[in-house]
């Protein structure tokens, strides 16, 4: 689900204490390429680590424009009313430049060997929840003595301030079922790092989020999703595991696909610091594009037909002459019940699924245009290989035996993910679906060589043996398949998963 926020990228520092300068001049580094977001990891137990706060005051003082916050601070070592001061004071000397990644304490065994609290997992995650509060009413500049009563913290009395120079915004690291409902019902962002939530984990988490959001009354878009990434910029394949445009496609399909909407490099190397500078203009136009081309979305609030989602109908013409599907063995799954009523949270799963269609349908057409560019002369056919190729890598990922939640949710996501993905819970929780499924699946081969044969098209071209009119072909037959393997898609699961509570 695309949460409509705006794109924030920033660098994940070791703020180590051998080289103090050079942390600093990766910091002002994130700054001079464009980047938004300097964080640093807070273990105040470890000695080879600089002090979170001390280096986040200095950074700042030695930058203009970006953002410092950090990743995560850790909260049984600072106690919430210093911690709320800490950050209100530096937030008021930078100009609102400051914002509070928190977390309930991962090592609990280091810190209770350095003086802080011995606590269980449970009871650190009970204390945060309450230092939660706790460090909002110091930030309310009104409203008397703060007086909070809890089982870890108590504030009898204490005075409130200061007020931080901005809505200075709390994002937890969370990982857990507990400490994500935690996330949902009173954080403003959650922020986990890809080695510990793989991108195929994520669509379980949000939701998780957003079910919490939902119960406490809140808009599960008011929470941004943050991202630590790591990788490198050589390879193939695998997640950013290859070149800029890799990176550029993988992001923005997990922007589009699961709201993620800041996105934190894990990485010491400057001239990493750099590529990703890159790769945030990437991901902010392609990202802007896409947010342009979408179609309207269809209305979700419930009618008097009780489901007002509507799937995409396949096209009216078809371009080739070939059918490589036979479309009339499709199985259907249960009748649409025209009493059941709906809510928008509901049908906004269906909505998702169409909506990361169309984005697909959209990458369609540019490799149609492609094709033609390639006709005129205006680009190489090597060019267009390569563009063409990136589709093709992640058509592998749909079809060899996780299309699931990668192509629903992510597209782009590993071949880990197929006993955490869609289909099988939709077996399980519908027996009915099975032989929609099952079919969904076996296209999935279809499609993956009718893409093999666009790349054979092009390989054809470049050697000679080929021509401009077998590409247009190839190109025309996939646009025939997959436009009609979407649209059968949507008839068929819109409705399931609203109904089966299935993401």
């Amino acid at each position: 689900m695309d949460y409509g926020h705006e794109l924030v990228f920033g660098t994940f520092l070791t703020p180590a204490i051998d080289d103090p300068a050079r942390v600093i001049a990766l910091a002002q580094l994130t700054e001079q390429v464009g980047l938004d977001l300097v964080t640093f990891q807070d273990h105040p137990y470890q000695p080879r680590l600089m002090d979170a706060w001390t280096l986040l005051s200095v950074v700042a003082a030695q930058t203009q424009r970006v953002k410092v916050a950090t990743n995560v601070a850790n909260l049984p070592l600072r106690h919430p009313v210093v911690l709320a001061r800490s950050v209100a004071t530096l937030d008021q000397i930078t100009g609102g430049r400051v914002e509070l990644g928190l977390g309930a304490g991962g090592f609990l065994e280091a810190v209770a060997a350095n003086a802080g609290p011995h606590l269980t997992t449970g009871q650190s995650i009970s204390a945060l929840e309450e230092a939660i509060a706790i460090i909002r009413e110091v930030w309310t500049p009104t409203g008397g003595g703060i007086r909070l009563p809890g089982k870890h913290y108590t504030v009898a009395g204490a005075k409130r301030g200061p007020q931080p120079a901005h809505d200075v915004q709390i994002w937890l690291g969370a990982y857990k079922p507990r400490m994500l409902a935690l996330t949902g019902r009173l954080a403003d962002g959650w922020l986990p790092s890809s080695g510990y939530a793989g991108p195929d984990q994520l669509a379980a988490m949000n939701k998780l989020i957003d079910e919490a959001a939902v119960d406490a009354g809140r808009d599960p878009a008011s929470v941004r999703r943050l991202y630590n990434v790591s990788g490198r910029f050589a390879g193939s394949g695998g997640f950013l595991e290859g070149p800029e445009e890799l990176w550029i496609e993988q992001l923005t399909e997990l922007t589009l696909g699961e709201g993620m909407s800041t996105y934190i490099l894990a990485s010491d190397d400057p001239t990493d610091i750099r590529r990703f500078a890159e790769v945030a203009t990437g991901v902010r136009e392609a990202v802007e594009g896409a947010r342009a081309g979408a179609a309207i979305p269809a209305e979700v609030v419930p009618q008097s037909s009780g489901f007002a989602v509507v799937p995409t109908p396949p096209p009216a013409v078809r371009r080739s002459a070939v059918q490589v599907l036979d479309e009339s063995e499709r199985p259907t799954g249960p009748a649409l019940d025209p009493e059941r009523a709906y809510t928008p949270y509901q049908l906004s799963s269906g909505q998702h699924l169409i909506d990361v269609h169309d984005h697909l349908r959209a990458e369609l057409e540019q490799i149609h245009d492609l094709v033609e560019q390639v006709a005129a002369g205006s680009i190489g056919i090597g060019q267009a290989r390569s563009h063409i190729n990136t589709m093709t890598m992640r058509q592998n990922n749909w079809t060899l035996g996780t299309y699931c939640e990668s192509y629903c949710r992510l597209v782009t996501t590993h071949h880990s993910i197929e006993d955490a993905s869609l289909f099988p819970q939709l077996r399980r929780a519908d027996p009915a679906l099975v032989p929609v499924v099952d079919r969904l699946q076996e296209e999935h081969l279809v499609i993956h060589d009718v893409l093999e044969g666009v790349d054979k098209a092009l390989v054809a071209l470049v050697g000679g043996s080929g021509n401009i009119d077998g590409l247009r072909a190839a190109v025309d037959l996939l646009d025939d398949t997959l436009l009609s393997h979407l649209s059968y898609e949507e008839r068929e699961l819109v409705e399931p998963l609203a109904r089966l509570g299935v993401m």
